[in-house]
């Protein structure tokens, strides 16, 4: 189950909204979200939780590019919500490396000899074993735990070390924080 919410900063404290992602399709969708969501161009939170899994906090201030935090990189790579936030950019990646080296792979066989089979060595029992690639990380290998920009939320008052020991009720945690626990509530 899954919970969205915004959380747009104004003159006179935040306000909060739940939110419906199902248009949401990439980063760029949800930071036009917050944006709509914006006053005066301050700054927008928002929130998504899969229940006991991960959350996310994408944090767009105008328009600057959006910074990104999700607790468990791993368990949002599961989610289709949390592909949205593990850009190429927050995994380290070379935006479309991925669509370039499978392109590669088609035309010429990498991984193996000119004929197609796996290189092997001899092991000591005279058994062939297939040779060990240090190289052989597969690009849409997802770290597991925290991932992002852990100083999103320290000019609010919750530091990096706060942040990364949020677990359940983090929305709570960090409503807290903003001093925006009453409104919230009110949309939880």
């Amino acid at each position: 189950m899954y919970f969205a919410a915004l959380l747009a900063r104004t003159e006179d404290g935040w306000e909060a909204s739940d939110t419906e992602l199902d248009d949401v399709e990439t980063l760029s969708d949800l930071t036009d979200l917050a944006r709509d969501a914006s006053v005066d161009e301050d700054t927008v939170l928002v929130y998504i939780e899969q229940e006991d899994a991960w959350f996310g906090v994408v944090r767009v201030d105008g328009e600057e590019d959006p910074r990104i935090y999700v607790s468990d990189a791993s368990a949002a790579a599961r989610s289709s919500y949390g592909e949205i936030l593990l850009t190429d950019e927050l995994l380290g990646r070379e935006p479309g490396a991925e669509d370039e080296i499978a392109a590669l792979e088609e035309l010429v066989d990498l991984g193996g000899t000119e004929d197609g089979e796996p290189e092997v060595s001899e092991a000591v029992d005279g058994r062939a074993e297939p040779l060990a690639d240090d190289d052989d990380i597969p690009l849409d290998a997802v770290p597991s735990g925290p991932l992002g920009d852990l100083g999103l939320l320290a000019d609010f008052g919750l530091s990096e070390k706060e942040l990364l020991t949020l677990r359940t009720d983090a929305l709570v945690e960090i409503a807290d924080a903003l001093g925006a626990a009453e409104v919230m509530e009110s949309v939880r």
